[in-house]
């Protein structure tokens, strides 16, 4: 999972190992699961299912049940088996990599062997070198460095690495620090490769990334017509050089319960692509009920949702959350990949479940 890595990307940017595997298998487009952010969408991916059925709906939400807040990193959450259990009952092995340590704690429920490079075992940073700091070019690369210097000492019948989007969140497509990012992607793939050529490789994308340039209030426009409400980001993590906390979705809950105004007020507000009540939003986007506010708004292309009286809107910001961040890749190389038909991120862990741990 090459966090947000948009398509654009890949067009811009050369690649010639990845192209390489596209060549001798496929390469085509698909959706990521909504709202577009990074646990929701490696836990559809792990599970084969949607949020509604594996409960992370988000990165970070309100527990209406005592008001209090939480980051969504923790294994506790997910409802689903992952395909690291689903190995684990089967007697297969598993190696998870991550650059995001909140990552290694979420998905690493049943797993062999679980890394990331903000706490790795001693004997990984000794034979790989110290890993780059998480707000860097570099760390990424470290990640498929350190997955491919463990597969050469031990076995593991399922890989999974995931990696973090800061390059993404900082360079545009066309910049070159963007083509040296996927470059030391690119070179750290092909090595793997070598490493495990009779392997089945997939590769997909959590979400795309869009440039950002107005952030809107939506508790300010609610209060100006007297509806009370307290507003969460989805995007919400401990990362915030990456986003500030800013992003194109937002959980609203209202404190008098008037949907049906609410709803009147955000959808004729400009920039608001659209807002959907909890049920309408469950419905639409498979999510689970419970864990989404009473309404869910969705940005348009350049709009993120904030509070300025919290956080000032970064003169760049590249972010993610709405449906314009929705597009992804998928690579996939290998046998076996004959009448599967791959629509969404999350297809490559119903291709696992259905495919290789049977």
């Amino acid at each position: 999972m090459v966090d947000g890595l948009d398509p654009e990307y890949l067009e811009s940017c050369p690649t010639p190992r990845l192209r390489e595997l596209a060549d001798a298998g496929f390469m085509l487009e698909a959706k990521a699961m909504m709202p577009t952010v990074t646990n929701v969408n490696n836990v559809s991916l792990i599970t084969a299912s949607y949020p509604q059925e594996h409960g992370i709906t988000s990165n970070y939400w309100l527990d209406q049940a005592d008001a209090s807040e939480h980051y969504m990193e923790s294994a506790e959450y997910v409802e689903s088996q992952t395909m690291f259990q689903r190995a684990q009952a089967l007697g297969a092995r598993s190696l998870l990599v991550t650059s995001k340590d909140k990552l290694r704690r979420l998905l690493s429920s049943g797993t062999t062997l679980n890394v990331s490079s903000e706490q790795p075992p001693d004997w990984v940073a000794s034979g790989v070198g110290e890993p780059p700091p998480i707000y860097s070019i570099e760390v990424n690369q470290w990640v498929i460095k350190a997955a491919n210097y463990i597969l050469e000492r031990e076995r593991f019948d399922l890989v999974y690495l995931t990696t973090t989007d800061y390059a993404m969140h900082t360079f545009s497509p066309e910049h070159p620090e963007s083509a040296r990012h996927l470059s030391l992607l690119d070179e750290a793939i092909g090595k793997l490769m070598e490493t495990v050529p009779d392997a089945r490789i997939m590769i997909t994308a959590d979400h795309g990334m869009s440039a950002k340039s107005e952030m809107i209030n939506l508790e300010s426009v609610l209060a100006d017509k007297g509806i009370r409400s307290q507003a969460v980001p989805i995007i919400k993590d401990r990362y915030t050089v990456h986003h500030s906390n800013l992003g194109g979705c937002i959980y609203l809950y209202l404190e008098d319960g008037d949907t049906a105004s609410a709803l009147d007020v955000l959808n004729n507000t400009d920039g608001v692509d659209r807002a959907y009540s909890r049920a309408e939003a469950a419905e639409k986007f498979r999510l689970m009920p419970q864990r989404i506010g009473d309404i869910m708004a969705l940005g348009s292309e350049r709009v993120v949702f904030g509070n300025p009286a919290e956080v000032t809107m970064p003169e760049s910001l590249r972010s993610h959350g709405s449906l314009h961040e929705e597009r992804v890749p998928i690579i996939g190389c290998g046998a076996g990949f004959e009448g599967f038909e791959f629509r969404e991120n999350r297809d490559l862990g119903r291709y696992v479940f259905e495919r290789v741990l049977v």
